[in-house]
Parts: C-alpha cells; sequence; structure tokens
C-alpha cells in the first residue's frame, strides 16, 4: 500500500551513506512495545539494534498505567517481529480477542520479550538519554555531516556519564514523561506549580492503590481524551460505596460528541462503551459537567482547591479537595536540542506526517499510510517513531506504530520498496470528528468513495483534494482510507 495522502517524499531514493557504518549499532531510544519491535525488525533485517531504556525494566511507561485495561484487543498489540522471536521460544500467546491492561502488556509481553536472548543481550536499563548529536560535528557544520556517526550522550543509575556510536538513532521514547497542564493555554495555569501536592496527572489507580485518596471528596477531572473518561467512570464507581464522592468534569470544548465517540458504531467495542457509559452517568447526573470550561488559575487553599476559569458565561470558580488533570501528552524534544529536525510547529511531530493526523483538518478517525520516508528526519538515519512521532496529535496505536518501525528497519537497510509498502489494518471509530468542526455533516476523507475526494475515492475518481487528502495518481481503491481510532490508548 502506497501513501498516496502523504506530503511530498524525501528526493533521497536509497538511504543515506550512513547506512555503511555497519561496525556501529542503531541505537533505539526507549525499551516500549514499539522500541522493543524496532529492535526485533532490525534483527530480522540483519541489522544491529541497541535499546536504551531509562527504567528498570522494560515498559516502564505502561507499567505506570497498569491498571488500565486497553480497548484494542491483543491481536493489535504484538508485533509482528516480535512475535516470530516468541514463538520460537515457546510462547504461550495470550488469547488475540481478549483485552489487556498495561500491566498485562508488560508482565505478559514485554517481558517475555525482552528476555528472548536476542533481544536481551541489546537491552540496557536504567540509561537516560540526555542527547543526541553528530559525533565531532556542531548542529551548523555541514562538511562531513551524513558520514559522520550519532553521539548518544546518556547517565546510567549511578550518575555516570557516557557515550555510545550509532549509524543510526530510532526515537521512540514516547511521551508519557510530558503530561499536559491544566491551564487552557497549554501552559500551568496560575499557581497550579504551587498547588501540586492536590494535582494528579494522567490516570490515577482510583480504585486500588489511590482510592484513600479520592474516596468522599470532591473531584475535579480535566480532560475530554480516553484517559479523561476512564478516570470519570472509576470515580462513578467508587462514588456508589463512598457517599459523599462528588465528581466534576472540565472538559474544554463546548460540545461533547467527539469525547462521547461512536457508540455501537465503533469496531472496538470496549472503546464504544466507553464513552456511552459517561454520556449515561453525565444524563443521570452522577457527573457534574463544566463546558466550556477554560482554566486559568488554581489555588490551595490549605483544605482544598479553588479552580477559576472561563465558560460561555463569562467568569466562574468551584472549589474540590483533588484534580485530576488528563489533558494529553507532549513529546520531550530537548535530547533532539542537537540535531536537524523538521516538525510541525503546531503538533511537534515530524512535518511530513502533520497532516495526516493533524485534529483539525483530519479527525475522522483514519490514518493514512506512513513509514520511514514521513518520519525521517533532516539529519540523515534519525526517525522519530511510536507515539513520540505523534507529537500532541491523539491518535496513535500501538498497531501504527509497529509498522513504523518495520519501515524504518527495512529503510535502513536498503529495502526501499518494503519500506515503501505500508500496511495498517485497524477498527473504524464510528465517529468522524471532522462533522464537528465544520458542521458539513461529513468531510471528504470520511465521505462514502462516491463523493469523497481522489485520496478516498476510487482510483478513476476525479474529485479535487480536500484539505488532509492530496490527489492520488497510482494509488488503488480507497488505498489511504485505513481506520484509526481518534480517541489513543495511554502513551508509551
Amino acid at each position: 500500500m502506497t501513501s498516496c495522502c502523504s506530503a511530498a517524499r524525501a528526493t533521497a531514493s536509497t538511504p543515506a551513506r550512513e547506512n555503511t557504518r555497519s561496525d556501529l549499532p542503531v541505537v533505539v531510544i526507549g525499551g516500549g512495545p514499539v522500541g522493543l519491535a524496532a529492535a526485533a525488525h532490525l534483527l530480522e533485517r540483519g541489522l544491529e539494534p541497541l535499546v536504551l531504556e531509562t527504567g528498570p525494566s522494560v515498559g516502564t511507561s505502561s507499567r505506570a498505567w497498569g491498571h488500565v485495561r486497553m480497548f484494542s484487543p491483543w491481536r493489535y498489540n504484538v508485533d509482528k517481529a516480535a512475535r516470530a522471536l516468541l514463538d520460537d521460544h515457546g510462547w504461550t500467546a495470550p488469547d488475540p480477542g481478549s483485552f489487556p491492561t498495561g500491566g498485562d502488556l508488560a508482565d505478559s509481553y514485554l517481558d517475555k520479550l525482552a528476555a528472548v536472548p536476542a533481544i536481551a543481550t541489546r537491552l540496557r536499563f536504567r540509561v537516560a538519554v540526555a542527547a543526541v548529536a553528530r559525533a565531532g560535528l556542531g548542529k551548523v557544520r555541514d562538511a562531513g555531516r551524513d558520514v559522520a556517526p550519532f553521539e548518544v550522550r546518556f547517565t546510567d543509575e549511578f550518575g555516570a556519564e557516557g557515550r555510545v556510536l550509532a549509524r543510526a538513532v530510532i526515537d521512540a521514547s514516547g511521551t508519557w514523561s510530558g503530561p499536559g497542564w491544566a491551564g487552557a493555554a497549554g501552559i500551568p495555569a496560575l499557581g497550579e506549580r504551587a498547588a501540586a501536592a492536590r494535582i494528579r496527572y494522567g490516570m490515577p489507580d482510583v480504585l486500588g492503590t489511590e482510592h484513600a485518596r479520592y474516596a468522599g471528596r470532591r473531584v475535579l477531572v480535566v480532560g475530554s481524551g480516553d484517559s479523561a473518561l476512564g478516570t470519570l467512570i472509576d470515580l462513578a464507581a467508587m462514588a456508589r460505596e463512598n457517599p459523599g464522592t462528588a465528581i466534576i468534569w472540565a472538559a474544554r470544548n463546548a460540545d461533547l460528541r467527539r469525547a462521547f465517540g461512536g457508540g455501537a458504531a465503533d469496531q472496538l467495542p470496549e472503546r464504544g462503551a466507553l464513552g456511552m457509559r459517561v454520556r449515561e452517568l453525565v444524563e443521570e447526573g452522577r457527573i457534574m459537567v463544566l463546558k466550556p470550561f477554560a482554566i486559568e488559575a488554581v489555588a490551595d487553599m490549605g483544605d482544598g482547591l479553588r479552580v477559576r476559569g472561563t465558560d460561555d458565561l463569562g467568569e466562574r470558580a468551584v472549589s474540590v479537595d483533588e484534580m485530576i488533570v488528563c489533558t494529553g501528552f507532549r513529546p520531550n524534544l530537548d535530547i533532539l536540542r542537537e540535531v536537524r529536525l523538521d516538525l510541525d510547529s503546531k503538533l511537534e511531530c515530524p512535518a511530513a506526517l502533520a497532516t495526516l493526523i493533524d485534529p483539525n483538518i483530519h479527525s475522522c478517525g483514519t490514518v493514512r499510510p506512513h513509514g520511514a520516508e514521513e518520519l525521517q528526519q533532516p539529519e540523515p538515519g534519525l526517525f522519530i517513531a511510536g507515539m513520540k512521532s505523534y507529537g500532541r496529535a491523539p491518535t496513535f496505536l500501538l498497531a501504527t506504530g509497529y509498522e513504523q518501525v518495520r519501515s524504518i528497519a527495512a529503510w535502513l537497510a536498503g529495502d526501499i520498496d518494503a519500506a515503501r509498502r505500508v500496511e495498517l489494518d485497524l477498527p473504524e471509530t464510528g465517529v468522524c470528528s471532522s462533522e464537528l468542526l465544520d458542521g458539513s455533516g461529513v468531510s471528504a476523507c470520511c465521505a462514502p468513495a462516491a463523493t469523497a475526494s481522489s485520496c478516498c475515492a476510487p482510483a478513476e475518481a476525479t474529485a479535487p483534494a480536500s484539505a488532509c487528502c492530496a490527489p492520488a495518481v497510482e494509488a488503488p481503491a480507497n488505498a489511504c482510507c485505513v481506520k484509526e481510532p481518534v480517541a489513543a490508548e495511554p502513551a508509551e
């Protein structure tokens, strides 16, 4: 499958010359599911990977949301090359139709993969990557850049500095370490940092390890993605057994249809049920909704928080005991400061990928095929993959990351045809959120083939390009209308 909707392809038709450095490994930053999949695909291609993981084991981020059950079943969460390695070592695969938690993903899959000798000997734990650069060259210097190896600087568990040289670098470090703020402007609300003791970011285990913190309390949940919806459902379950628990939902958008999702039309029933359940809780009055509510300031009053913001009626304030902020994640780009990047100024993702995933113009649950060419950076041999490749866009799934690293491994091995042959098999969401943006009912990218742009229509269609789909010349029918969920699961 070709990428008929992608931005203009890179001019290079073969991998950059750094791939001749066969004596050096390909450094993979991050030992999560996509990082380990990258190692498996590199090994399959006869390339030498070296995986650097900041945590004490693989799947550090997955364990951080270990209590959360994923809405995609196992069949979407196991990489093909990784599966081949596991099968060779007698792995008993989970039921492909069952739904793992983050803990299950780490314990039953990632730990097993990390124990495979071919992977285990290429893993380094408690290694925090501090910077990526060209060895001996500053960011400005051009001469010799395409043949100079990468220098990856790190600190180990004892604080000692070290470095490793690499022929290429795949940054699959995810975004879990960069949660969004409560402040509506994308920066901390006034007083938010000072009130940190009463604020939790991400998706706390309110029914388990953090039950005592929230039981019988007045809790404000900020955000409208999957983490927010799951947290609202857990809090509602807690409230049944703990009188006095009050739930307030602060949504930044006035229209909640996108948050409620596609319901029964969603091809992942667990995801569809998530939004339906929250809708029911709102309609039953068990969740108080503030929408649209833009938080401007947070004050710790000693016995609770006073959260001030604005809605349709002007300024208002709400008093709560605790606040849970589920406003997405953002990539850590500091480690890439000394290499050349081409990132979208809005999403902070690879520029060539931005128009394919931008929720402002293309949020109808489709993902255009993309791989090494869209993910490579101006620094030859540097790729951003996995959740980090989506920057601030909320639509990433593991299956997408697995296909990304398969393509990257093929590219680095010199198999350009295989790198460009990108295929995805992902389920429909049952919701096209572009209609919530322009009121048209359906965007050109989501419309039936007869009326869609040439990106989504049969090959002979002559419709003009839409905002998110450029005309295709050689693509087969519906080649780029591969469905992907609108709402993402917890980040890597």
